[in-house]
């Protein structure tokens, strides 16, 4: 039987992840975090969360969500997750929810279902061979779970395949390459280093012209608010950044991003930025950096170079929804 989500089962619920989903690499839950994740997130929807019960007993939980305001909105719903006990680890199952988050994606007139690192809805999980290290969202269906090989054979695409990619700080080193750029980059007048507002200028209009809200919400108020961010500018206007530079209470480096003004590509800078990124982490006691990268991006060489590592893959998947 599926039921459409109701308080009552939180506790069944939580138990459901601890004993399951925990074995894919995800965080374990508490009351507060379950609320803080689901219940409390300003996407949560009752109606496209779902429990399987049998004889009362909870052996399945899904859940989805959709907003209008979310990037591709208008046309896709989230999927979030669907979590089985090993015995109901069925493709039987496993469709019974999947079709009744996707029914509800339709009720919404929604026309696709997408899993994907958009979802509001972020799922922590632990990287693998550290103490207990977290990053604070999957950006799709693990890999190698039993998830991805039902939605593959239920019609789901790949559309892109996400590296999580993990350095512990305490080894890291910047290597005398990167040094030698950034003196070459230094001889062209640029210079990488802390934003300072009596040294630097111009940090909106790049943003702007970078197009990115988040960013141009999260480092214009860091540079504001005296939050370290680390600028690349030529005579003083700031041309590129990485940053924040936050160390997160996990020991995790916590960074919106890196990015250089399409007038000054071509200089190295964002391989300059990113190890000068990783130095202002280790300076501030931070433990680690985890990031994602697609597979087929260039910047995994730079990544590499740094120290960084493959941990775990991650498949951004959708489907097309039918009337």
């Amino acid at each position: 039987m599926i039921k459409t989500w109701d308080r009552v089962y939180t506790r069944a619920v939580i138990d459901l992840w601890n004993e399951v989903a925990v074995k894919d690499g995800y965080k374990e839950l508490n009351e507060e975090s379950f609320e803080s994740l689901f219940q409390s997130n300003r996407y949560f929807d009752p109606e496209n969360t779902f429990v399987l019960l049998e004889s009362n007993q909870v052996k399945g939980f899904a859940c989805g969500c959709t907003g209008d305001d979310l990037p591709l909105g208008d046309a896709a719903g989230y999927m979030t997750c669907i979590v089985l006990t090993q015995q109901y680890q069925t493709d039987e199952y496993y469709k019974l929810l999947l079709e009744s988050i996707e029914n509800r994606f339709r009720q919404l007139g929604k026309t696709q279902s997408d899993v994907l690192f958009f979802n509001p809805m972020m799922l922590p999980w632990y990287i693998p061979e550290t103490p207990k290290h977290e990053h604070n969202n999957a950006p799709g269906v693990p890999i190698d779970s039993s998830l991805y090989e039902f939605l593959i054979r239920e019609g789901y695409k790949e559309r892109a395949r996400e590296h999580a990619m993990y350095l512990n700080l305490s080894a890291y080193i910047t290597p005398e390459q990167m040094k030698a750029k950034e003196k070459s980059a230094a001889e062209q007048g640029y210079h990488v280093e802390l934003y300072d507002p009596v040294m630097h200028h111009g940090v909106a209009e790049m943003l702007e012209r970078l197009g990115n809200p988040l960013w141009q919400k999260e480092i214009g108020e860091s540079t504001e608010k005296g939050i370290p961010v680390v600028v690349a500018a030529l005579h003083g206007k700031a041309v590129g950044f990485a940053g924040p530079v936050i160390r997160q209470d996990n020991g995790r480096g916590y960074f919106a991003g890196i990015g250089v003004h399409p007038d000054h590509e071509g200089h190295g800078l964002g391989s300059i930025l990113f190890f000068k990124l990783c130095e202002a982490f280790k300076e501030i006691g931070t433990d680690y950096m985890s990031l994602y990268t697609g597979s087929t991006n260039p910047a995994i060489r730079i990544y590499e170079r740094a120290g960084f590592h493959t941990v775990r893959q991650f498949s951004v998947m959708r489907r097309e929804l039918s009337r």
